[in-house]
C-alpha cells in the first residue's frame, strides 16, 4: 500500500485539468507531462508495444505467459482532470488510522470534512485516507485508476507464476470533457473487451450509463438605458429565467437519483445583451432522453413565441449512449469482473452509472468496456478523498481478472 501511496501521490500532484473550450487534443499542454510520465514509467517497468500518440495516448503491452489461446483484454483509465474545479498546486493529505472523526483540511479557511456531512467517511475508520488541503481537487478520478493499473502490471511482471494472456493497458486524455474516447484507436489497442478502472466507491461494477446531451443556449437582449428603456430593453438574462423557470423544477441532480434523469444547468454567464446557458440532459433510458430534448426544444419555442422573436438559440449534441446495449450481448465480462471481486473479498456493487465513463463511448466503438472502482469519493471537489486499501483492492481485481480470463480460455 505504502508504494500505492507513493505511486497515487505522485501523479496526483500534476495538474492536468482538462478544458472544454479547447478545441485541441489534449485540450491543455499541460496533460502531457503525465501522459510522457507514464509512457516513460511503462517502458522502465518491463512492458512492451509501448506507445504515445500525438493525441497524448498512451498504450502499452503486457505479453501473455501462457501458450493458451486467450482473449486480449485492456484496462483503461484517464489522465485529466475536471475542468470544473481547480487543480493547481495539489497537495494531499494524508491521514493514517482514520478515528472516524472531522478531517480538517484547511485550519485557515475553516474547511472540515466530515462524516456528519458525508457518512460513508464511516466506512473507512482505521484505514489510511488520502484528502485534497481542502484548496483544490485530488484527482483521484481517475488517478487512482492509472495507479492500480500501474501497480497491477507491475505486479504481474514481478509475478510470472500468474498465468495470464496478452493484457493491454491504455491512458488518455480529456474524459472529463466528454472526448476521451473520441481519438482512442479501438484497432490499434486489439484487445476483445477492456474495463474502464474509473468509478466510485469500492465493490462498484458498472454496464450501465447515462444517455448523455449537450446543449449550450444563446439568447440574445436589446441593451438601451435603464432610464428610456420603457418597451425597449429586453433584459436576456430575465429572458434566461424564464427559461429555466419552464423545465422541470423535479427534474434536476439533486432532486433525482438512481435510474431517474435530469437537466443541470452546469454554467450561465450574461449581461443585458448576452446570455448563455450552458445545460446537460441525461437519462438512462433511450425514449425518455430523446422525451427531454424534445421538452427543451419546445422549451425555447415557447420563450421566443411568447417574445415574438427568436431571441433563443440552441447548438445541442449528444455525447455519449447507455452502454448496456453492447454489454449485455458479451455478459461474460460481467461474470468474470464480479467473480474477480468475490475471490479477493470485495462484495460487489452492480448499478448503473449516473455519468458516463469512456467506456460508454469505447463500447459503441467495439469495444465492450464496463466500469470497474478505482475506489475514490466526492470527486470533483474540495472534500474528495479516497482510502488507500480500496487503491489495493482495485489492484487485487485487476490481477484476478487477468488471472480468472486466462482459467476461463484455458
Amino acid at each position: 500500500m505504502e508504494q500505492l501511496s507513493e505511486r497515487f501521490l505522485r501523479y496526483a500532484k500534476i495538474d492536468t485539468q482538462s478544458n472544454s473550450e479547447s478545441e485541441t487534443c489534449p485540450s491543455t499542454e499541460k496533460q502531457w507531462t503525465l501522459a510522457k510520465m507514464l509512457f516513460q514509467e511503462l517502458k522502465d517497468m518491463g512492458m512492451e508495444e509501448v506507445s504515445i500518440d500525438d493525441n497524448a495516448y498512451v498504450m502499452a503491452s503486457l505479453p501473455a505467459n501462457t501458450d493458451t489461446d486467450v482473449p486480449v483484454i485492456g484496462f483503461i483509465a484517464h489522465f485529466d482532470t475536471s475542468p470544473d474545479f481547480t487543480a493547481e498546486t495539489v497537495n494531499p493529505l494524508i491521514h493514517e488510522n482514520y478515528n472516524g472523526g472531522d478531517l480538517v483540511l484547511n485550519k485557515e479557511k475553516n474547511i472540515v470534512l466530515s462524516p456528519k456531512d458525508f457518512g460513508e467517511l464511516n466506512l473507512y475508520k482505521g484505514q489510511t485516507l488520502i484528502t485534497t488541503d481542502g484548496t483544490t481537487l485530488l484527482g483521484a478520478d481517475d488517478k487512482a485508476g492509472i495507479t492500480e493499473i500501474m501497480g497491477a502490471m507491475e505486479y504481474l511482471l514481478e509475478h510470472p507464476e500468474i498465468k495470464h494472456g496478452k493484457i493491454r493497458v491504455g491512458f488518455n486524455p480529456d474524459e472529463e470533457i466528454g472526448r476521451g474516447a473520441h481519438l482512442f484507436d479501438v484497432k490499434k489497442f486489439g484487445a476483445q473487451w477492456a474495463y474502464t478502472m474509473d468509478g466510485g466507491q469500492i465493490g462498484e461494477l458498472e454496464y450501465e450509463n447515462f444517455n448523455a446531451a449537450g446543449a449550450r443556449v444563446t439568447i440574445k437582449g436589446v441593451s438601451v438605458h435603464p432610464g428610456t428603456a420603457y418597451k425597449q430593453m429586453i433584459n436576456s438574462m430575465l429572458v434566461a429565467n424564464k427559461f429555466i423557470s419552464l423545465l422541470p423544477a423535479d427534474q434536476v441532480p439533486e432532486r433525482t437519483q438512481k435510474y431517474e434523469g435530469f437537466f443541470h444547468l452546469n454554467h450561465m454567464n450574461g449581461t443585458v445583451e448576452d446570455t448563455e446557458l450552458y445545460y446537460i440532459i441525461r437519462d438512462h433510458d433511450k425514449k425518455l432522453f430523446e422525451e427531454k430534448k424534445d421538452l427543451f426544444m419546445k422549451t425555447v419555442d415557447q420563450v421566443n413565441s411568447e417574445y415574438g422573436q427568436k431571441l433563443i438559440s440552441v447548438d445541442m449534441q449528444d455525447q455519449y449512449y447507455n452502454m448496456r446495449e453492447k454489454i449485455e450481448p458479451n455478459m461474460h465480462i460481467i461474470e468474470i469482473a464480479e467473480q474477480a471481486m468475490k475471490e479477493v473479498a470485495v462484495e460487489p456493487n452492480i448499478k448503473a452509472i449516473r455519468g458516463g465513463t469512456d467506456g460508454a463511448q469505447l463500447s459503441f466503438k467495439g469495444l465492450p468496456c464496463p466500469n470497474i472502482f478505482a475506489g475514490g469519493h466526492n470527486f470533483h471537489g474540495k472534500f474528495e478523498f479516497i482510502p488507500v486499501p480500496s487503491m489495493k483492492k482495485a489492484m487485487e481485481v485487476i490481477v484476478k481478472i487477468t488471472e480468472l480470463t486466462s482459467e476461463k480460455y484455458s
